[in-house]
């Protein structure tokens, strides 16, 4: 729990950071467009009948398979939006689009957005409410005229202005004012997907494409598709989300663009996004000219590949964006908007408030397409905010214990941490003050002096323990941190592994062809992952008992001779590692076992100090783990969950770091982790070695606490 707390709070900070800009923006450049002055006046409109059921939708192409929920924050960033015009009544949620006939684009718009419509491929998910993704692009009409649906003013958030607003309602404009769906964002829970569920069931996913020119670049042309999502399921949780892809042509106009390949596309990506070539390698087109788009599991920000993909700034999202498979295939609903008089078949889109509830801090919903640069500057948005690359998290992480594999998980929890203290900040901060207080009294329960590392054998309160480890480390900086570079190659088989695995031509055999991991990938290179990180824990807590046996007993010592007496006793360590590793790892499969693990661990843990300071075989050495513990489980836990897991967490907690305030190379950032556990593993050894020794003799055992000679300091090396 406290260990876990670190993080989180280092999380808190950074999504804090990176939300608080967006939540605290001025209003956008509309704002010259006022909306109502004056005190908060009443303004209600007449009860609006709920939606009606219209007719049939127009067939799309849809493998069927559930998807997961995958959301991020609205591509793009507010802009000057053209003055809201009235429009004709909204279409009825689930009728089909207008016809073609009613709009003023011209045939060759219409041909140039249906042949470049993307295919999306969204997260797989098998049952409702579980993993994967939940939200499709949804057809906007269906919330138009819903009984589900809130108009809210500008004055506080909860002016209600009307029920089930349709869709001339909201094209008057209405800048500051915000759409509310029943739920609270802050606490989802599975409401908002089966509402969504309720609201586009008879519907087809729908994406709305536009043809755009640049005022800027009269000859290049932007192709536009934007879509709709219910609710973002990421950090930032929010309701609705408006992502897009863009398409750019060297060509004046539509008649044109339709005789050349585009140049470029981008994807949104929260309030950046990704470019690439037309046909480049990284892309996937179905049919020569549908690209393919890979939504991200709760963010929806777009990629192009499946991946998990780690965002450290606004531009990229702060997390990790998963759009791993397996996946479901949608060919969607193209909706084509006109270039001019866009709001007389898409009233809608002239509102200026936001989609989604507006919350008094964070987590708010998004402005809609016309209130984005894009909308009128597409070509410019391009040049000034579309980057060559995403960072993806590699297949490898596992191998060692990064930083980019831990980002993940700290982000998310210190965006739960930092949610949890807007809706109730009382409690967290009570909560918050009850743990400072009870570390606070858990320090001042131990005696911390003098703690002199001398001699080894002797009993120790856990406090003298940590003292007597820091110490000993201190004097005999370059032996121990010599021991702790064990993890610099182990960090490079990691990275060697991941490309043998994974990129190798040779082995492309364990991609599926529609670009998801295979699973007997990901099995290979955890399971390698796993032995080889734990090889490399093991041979330094090994090393490091001997080291101390050593130094204890005034003898010389090398790192070389640390490890080749490891090397000496290599078949008990093997045996016991390997036990110790599968016993516990078939205790975790089952969460009703996951604390018999924690038990066996630590009642067998120091069977490594066993076999290296008392030469024990390996069955000897587990029954001695045993019987120092036994009446002490608590003392043994206590000191070494706090110290292995401080230790655990440095690495990624300064990876972390410098993923937030730097924008250095991943794969340095996690050499750099490798190198803080070359300074801190020695150490989380050393403690344990102590922490051995004093059970030993609280235990009364002869072996550890027989005279031994002290040694003075200066005589040793």
């Amino acid at each position: 729990m406290v260990i876990a707390m670190v993080p989180a709070l280092l999380a808190l900070v950074a999504v804090a950071a990176t939300t608080m800009p967006a939540a605290l923006a001025p209003a956008d450049a509309a704002a010259a467009a006022t909306t109502a002055a004056g005190p908060p006046v009443a303004v209600m409109v007449d009860a609006i009948p709920a939606a009606t059921t219209g007719g049939a939708l127009a067939a799309a192409t849809l493998d069927a398979v559930p998807v997961t929920a995958a959301a991020s924050t609205t591509a793009g960033t507010d802009a000057a939006a053209a003055a809201a015009t009235s429009g004709p009544p909204a279409a009825v949620p689930g009728a089909s689009a207008p016809p073609s006939s009613v709009r003023t684009q011209e045939p060759e718009e219409d041909e140039l957005v249906q042949r470049y419509a993307p295919v999306v491929r969204v997260r797989e998910q098998l049952e409702p409410c579980g993993d994967g993704e939940p939200y499709l692009p949804v057809d906007v009409d269906v919330l138009m005229d819903n009984d589900g649906v809130a108009l809210r003013g500008p004055w506080t958030t909860n002016d209600l202005v009307g029920i089930a607003p349709s869709a001339d309602d909201i094209g008057a404009g209405l800048l500051d004012y915000h759409l509310d769906f029943p739920g609270d964002a802050l606490d989802p829970g599975c409401g908002y997907e089966q509402w969504a569920r309720t609201v586009s069931s008879g519907t087809v996913p729908t994406v709305y494409g536009r043809v755009v020119e640049d005022a800027a670049r009269p000859d290049q042309l932007a192709v536009q598709y934007w879509f709709f999502y219910i609710f973002n399921d990421f950090n930032n949780l929010h309701e609705g989300d408006w992502e897009m892809i863009q398409l750019v042509f060297d060509a004046p106009d539509a008649a044109a663009a339709l005789e050349v390949d585009p140049t470029s596309i981008g994807y949104s990506q929260h309030s950046g996004a990704e470019r690439a070539d037309w046909g480049d390698k990284k892309m996937e087109i179905v049919d020569g000219t549908h690209p393919v788009v890979y939504p991200a599991e709760g963010s929806h920000a777009n990629f192009f590949s499946p991946a998990l993909y780690l965002g450290a700034s606004s531009a990229t999202g702060v997390g990790c964006d998963d759009a791993t498979g397996p996946h479901t295939q949608l060919r969607t609903r193209t909706d084509v908007v006109p270039t001019a008089g866009y709001q007389d078949g898409y009233p809608w889109l002239g509102f200026r408030g936001r989609w989604g509830e507006r919350q008094e801090a964070f987590y708010n919903g998004p402005t809609g397409p016309n209130m984005k640069t894009q909308w009128t500057a597409p070509i410019r948005w391009s040049e000034d905010s579309w980057r060559d690359t995403s960072a993806t998290v590699p297949l490898g992480a596992s191998l060692t214990p990064t930083a980019t594999d831990a980002f993940c998980g700290v982000v998310e929890s210190g965006s739960n941490l930092l949610r949890q203290l807007i809706r109730n900040p009382p409690a967290v901060l009570v909560g918050l003050g009850v743990l400072v207080a009870l570390l606070a009294l858990i320090a001042s329960r131990t005696s911390w002096g003098p703690g002199d590392p001398y001699p080894v054998r002797q009993r120790r309160s856990w406090g003298r323990i940590i003292v007597a480890a820091k110490r000993m480390y201190t004097r005999h900086p370059l032996l121990f941190m010599g021991i702790g570079l064990v993890y610099v190659p182990v960090m490079l088989l990691a990275a060697g592994l991941q490309w043998l695995l994974v990129e190798a031509g040779e082995l492309t055999s364990l991609v599926d062809t529609d670009g998801d991991q295979n699973a007997a990938t990901v099995f290979v290179v955890v399971l390698l992952g796993g032995a080889i990180s734990l090889l490399a824990y093991f041979c330094v807590v090994a090393a490091t008992a001997q080291a101390l046996r050593d130094l204890d007993d005034g003898q010389p010592v090398t790192v070389l001779g640390a490890y080749r007496a490891v090397r000496a006793k290599l078949r008990p360590l093997a045996l016991v590692a390997v036990r110790l590793v599968l016993v516990v790892w078939a205790l975790l499969l089952f969460v009703f076992t996951a604390p018999l693990a924690l038990i066996y661990a630590v009642r067998n843990g120091f069977a490594v100090q066993a076999v290296m300071m008392e030469d024990r075989p390996a069955g000897a050495a587990f029954h001695r783990s045993r019987d120092v513990v036994r009446g002490q489980w608590w003392r043994a836990t206590a000191v070494a969950a706090l110290v292995v897991g401080l230790g655990a967490i440095t690495g990624p907690f300064v990876g972390v770091v410098l993923l937030l305030v730097s924008e250095g190379s991943f794969n340095v950032i996690n050499l750099i982790t490798a190198l803080v556990y070359v300074v801190t593993i020695p150490f989380v050894a050393l403690v344990l070695g102590y922490l051995y020794v004093d059970l030993s003799l609280r235990a009364g055992s002869p072996d550890a606490g027989e005279d031994r000679p002290e040694v003075p300091a200066g005589a040793l090396p």
